[in-house]
């Protein structure tokens, strides 16, 4: 077996450090393995993985226009190649729902039901259980707030970076940043 790309143990620090809640330097390590996986010409679901974790540590971390953002220009690329795959579709779907968490946590449901219904809509029944979730709610006139969300996104396993999908054997550090004179 060869050993792991430089780009993944770099990745695999930066799922660790998520897992503290130190999220500032864990996307400084997923961006740094996003640019080194890039320039070597990794799969796109490699990249895409990286990505997915820089958006999840965006989210966690409470930078919800950030996140806003970040699914703003997947709709943007979605716009111009509409998602020819079911997988593609499900890829755009997610990040509707990510969206929708997102302002969820911006306090602003009634454009977080619009994006969960359309991600919902899209993926198809059953394939986002979050979603359906918490559309039950907002459709009930139910508040949904930070520790209810919190709670539920554990249930259905929404975030991919958990303690069972990491391989700490492999983590690697990158060394601290230089600070300015």
């Amino acid at each position: 077996m060869n050993a792991p790309a430089l780009h993944s143990r770099l990745a695999e620090q930066g799922k660790l450090l998520a897992l503290q809640g130190e999220h500032a330097e864990a996307l400084r390590h997923y961006r740094e393995a996003l640019r080194l996986a890039s320039q070597s010409g990794a799969p796109e679901v490699v990249l895409r993985h990286y990505a997915w974790c820089v958006l999840e540590s965006l989210e966690r971390s409470g930078a919800f226009e950030e996140v806003l953002s970040f699914c703003q220009r997947v709709e943007a690329h979605y716009s111009r190649q509409p998602p020819s795959t079911e997988l593609a579709r499900l890829d755009l779907a997610s990040h509707r729902e990510h969206q929708g968490m997102a302002l969820l946590g911006l306090q602003r449901a009634t454009e977080a039901r619009e994006r969960l219904e359309a991600a919902v809509t899209l993926a198809g029944p059953g394939r986002l259980p979050l979603s359906e979730r918490v559309l039950s709610w907002l459709r009930g006139g139910l508040h949904v707030d930070a520790r209810r969300l919190a709670l539920e996104q554990e249930r259905h396993r929404y975030w991919s970076v958990r303690p069972e999908a990491v391989n700490p054997s492999i983590a690697l550090p990158l060394p601290p940043p230089v600070a300015p004179r």
